[in-house]
């Protein structure tokens, strides 16, 4: 989009914030940081606005990754509110309207506002601000809290700073920019602890998430002459592990490290916490494939470097169609 469109839509964005009384914040299912810190975020600044605003989870996302544990979730529903027909519905992060498990929320005539930084987002909102070249939903948000006059307070920095911390890993991902130093500078002044940020994100691991880990990175497949890899997480990993899904955050880095590949795949079974079987999660390493395209074939969605779908597909369908997909981008 040009600047004037982003222009114009971030003003539609800010006059609706402004205007509405009544809010429902909700991002995509399976949420990680960047969607967790800009719930949060939002959720505070709409409230600190005076309005009345509520903060949507599904109870099929809990518990949620033990590294986000200590975020608090503020005026948190798990089930759309009676009055959901007179409240905007405010998406966080969400590449299509179809990656929510609530269905009131996706109703006809639904007023929807779509706030998202992936290239691939759907524009499914009435007013749709989708900043590409934002690091990350967060930093967007942040933007949207100053020109609205919001205080950054300390909980709604902590919260900003996971959101930026998480999608850019660790500011080391190529999205990151100087604005988005600058706002995590903005951050810090707001109050924001560094040191204990990072070691709850990072350093606060279960020993049944080190053992799940190692667990799949054992059981690493590779393919195409090692340009794909892939590891299968099977429900009697988390059995014999004690780990949970939830605990499975992070993990792809590892096999998007190893030397020669161009995409890391981690499958892993969901049990009764997804609509569908499995989640898949894609990382392109050096970004001449887009795992993005490759999840949107399945419904799925991200980035051109980090991406994910939900799926019913065997584990043997998984590969084999990964594996078309990967060798049709390399030989383009």
């Amino acid at each position: 989009m040009a600047e004037d469109g982003h222009r114009s839509s971030r003003e539609l964005v800010l006059s609706e914030l402004r205007r509405a009384p009544k809010f429902v914040v909700i991002s995509h299912e399976h949420p990680d940081g960047d969607a967790l810190g800009s719930l949060i975020a939002m959720q505070e600044m709409l409230t600190g606005l005076g309005k009345d605003s509520v903060m949507f989870i599904d109870p099929g996302d809990f518990p949620l990754p033990h590294e986000y544990s200590f975020l608090p979730l503020p005026k948190l529903i798990d089930a759309p509110p009676d009055d959901v027909e007179k409240r905007t519905i405010l998406f966080l992060d969400c590449g299509n309207v179809e990656r929510t498990p609530a269905e009131a929320f996706q109703r006809p005539g639904a007023h929807i506002i779509n706030i998202d930084h992936h290239h691939d987002n759907t524009c499914f909102g009435d007013i749709n601000l989708v900043e590409i070249g934002a690091s990350c939903t967060a930093e967007i948000v942040y933007d949207l809290g100053r020109w609205l006059g919001a205080e950054i307070t300390p909980e709604i920095a902590a919260a900003l700073y996971v959101g930026l911390i998480t999608d850019t890993g660790k500011f080391m991902y190529e999205n990151t920019n100087a604005h988005t130093h600058r706002v995590a500078a903005d951050l810090i002044d707001a109050g924001v602890n560094v040191d204990d940020t990072y070691r709850r994100l990072y350093e606060h691991v279960p020993i049944e998430k080190l053992r799940l880990v190692s667990r799949a990175l054992d059981g690493i497949s590779s393919y195409l002459g090692g340009k794909l890899v892939v590891s299968y997480i099977r429900m009697s990993d988390y059995e014999a592990t004690g780990a949970g899904e939830e605990m499975t955050e992070g993990l792809i880095d590892n096999l998007r490290s190893i030397d020669g590949v161009k995409v890391a795949a981690v499958i892993r079974d969901l049990g009764n916490r997804g609509r569908a079987a499995r989640k898949v999660s894609l990382r392109s390493s050096a970004g001449d494939v887009d795992v993005s395209a490759i999840a949107r074939v399945n419904g799925g969605g991200g980035h051109k470097r980090a991406a994910g779908f939900s799926t019913d597909l065997e584990f043997e369908q998984l590969v084999e169609f990964l594996a078309g997909e990967v060798t049709a981008q390399l030989a383009a």
